[in-house]
């Protein structure tokens, strides 16, 4: 397994994303893009992108924010993703640069590309499949389910997993309702898992602040990660 950072461009802002490679001597993989959280793509989701090479795809954690560009507190991270949460239109571009980005990385099957996303990334990733982006499917872990307003849906091509922790006070049940009704809505191939007695940010061990509805989650990142396996062996046949 190698990995190496990648840029790409989003007009004229300057992107850096991470690509790790599986050791195979296989001329095509498949792809899974990893969509990074509200402080930008760090350690976290290049770590992903290397559980992923070592399970035999290309794993590339794209950046949405620009290269070099990380929040440091929850002051930071919010200014840098608030902007994008106001503008789903500006939000959908650069998601579909990044996917062009995968799309340029030699190894990729082009008929093979997933994406999997973590709190604002899983935003994210449920917004690359309202783009019509050509997925096999995208896996939102812990991630916010609202659909953009004033934004229309493309037809929606991938199969859609949502990991979401059951007592998640960003996610109540009645917008879990409303990502339900939107997916059967467009005919989606959906799945919501819902893990009882587990806050936002479950996947993250960092998280620990339950008062304001994050704490890291040891069995459900766990049940997760393997509901994410078996979805990705599924749509990969």
């Amino acid at each position: 397994m190698s990995g190496y950072f990648l840029d790409y461009h989003d007009g004229e802002t300057l992107l850096e994303a991470y690509v790790a490679l599986p050791a195979t001597e296989a001329p095509r993989r498949p792809a899974v893009i990893v969509s990074h959280a509200w402080g930008g793509r760090a350690a976290f989701e290049c770590e992903k992108a290397d559980k992923l090479a070592a399970q035999g795809y290309v794993g590339i954690a794209i950046d949405n924010y620009g290269k070099g560009i990380f929040g440091k507190n929850n002051d930071e991270n919010a200014a840098l993703m608030t902007p994008f949460l106001q503008d789903r239109a500006m939000l959908r571009k650069r998601l579909l640069a990044g996917i062009e980005a995968a799309r340029s990385v030699s190894m990729v099957d082009q008929g093979r590309i997933a994406a999997i996303g973590y709190c604002f990334g899983g935003l994210c990733v449920l917004d690359m499949a309202r783009s019509g982006a050509d997925l096999k499917g995208v896996v939102s872990f812990h991630g916010l389910f609202n659909a953009p307003e004033q934004l229309p849906n493309e037809t929606i091509k991938a199969k859609v997993l949502a990991l979401h922790g059951h007592d998640d006070p960003m996610v109540p049940p009645e917008k879990v309702l409303a990502l339900e009704t939107e997916l059967s809505s467009a005919g989606v191939d959906w799945q919501i898992h819902a893990y009882g007695g587990t806050l936002h940010a479950f996947t993250n061990p960092e998280a620990n602040a339950p008062e304001n509805g994050m704490a890291y989650n040891a069995l459900a990142e766990k049940r997760a990660w393997q509901a994410m396996q078996n979805f990705l062996v599924e749509i990969f046949v």
